[in-house]
């Protein structure tokens, strides 16, 4: 055996050399890699406040359970008698269920339109968690779509996004929403 001009002829210095070369690369990888923190950081906050509508908890049996929960921020002020455009719009059903070897979660919405005018671009924001209710996975995801007046539209297995393998219960909310 030859490297660089160093002759091996024993198998003990064969041994010795294949022992430097695998503690030098296993060295020089676990220096190089950084352990990924992909699950620790959560999405960048904004500086507007954020607006929950309609939060229902959902579970892998896809039935709603608790539709009546508290809002995470109270309701922006309005001017003159004008409504904000979320106040018309709300997720009257949800289910998920997992895809893509179990990592993706795939959110089933229907939402409800009861304003007098057409809304488009929907922001939604779903809440994973274990089954025991503690806190796993955030996921927003902006529909680029429209909900005409007064009507229902139904999105089905709409990709949010990854989730943690051990989120059970999922809770989306509408965000944000413009009117057309």
């Amino acid at each position: 055996m030859r490297i660089a001009g160093w002759t091996f002829r024993g198998s003990r210095a064969r041994l010795f050399v294949l022992q430097a070369i695998v503690i030098t690369g296993c060295t020089a990888w676990s220096m190089l890699s950084v352990p990924s923190d992909a699950e620790s950081q959560s999405a960048p906050t904004s500086s507007q406040p954020l607006y929950a509508h309609n939060l229902s908890l959902v579970d892998d049996a896809a039935a709603p359970a608790e539709t009546t929960a508290p809002a995470i921020a109270p309701l922006p002020e309005t001017t003159g008698a004008e409504k904000p455009v979320i106040d018309g719009l709300r997720i009257s059903s949800q289910s998920w269920r997992r895809g893509g070897l179990g990592s993706k979660a795939l959110v089933t919405l229907r939402l409800r339109n009861t304003n007098d005018y057409a809304v488009k671009d929907i922001e939604i924001a779903c809440a994973f968690a274990r089954r025991d209710g503690s806190h796993l996975t955030d996921r927003r995801r902006v529909l680029r779509d429209t909900v005409n007046k007064r009507s229902r539209k139904t999105y089905s297995g709409m990709l949010v996004g990854f989730v943690n393998v051990n989120a059970n219960k999922a809770k989306c909310s509408l965000v944000t929403a413009s009117r057309t």
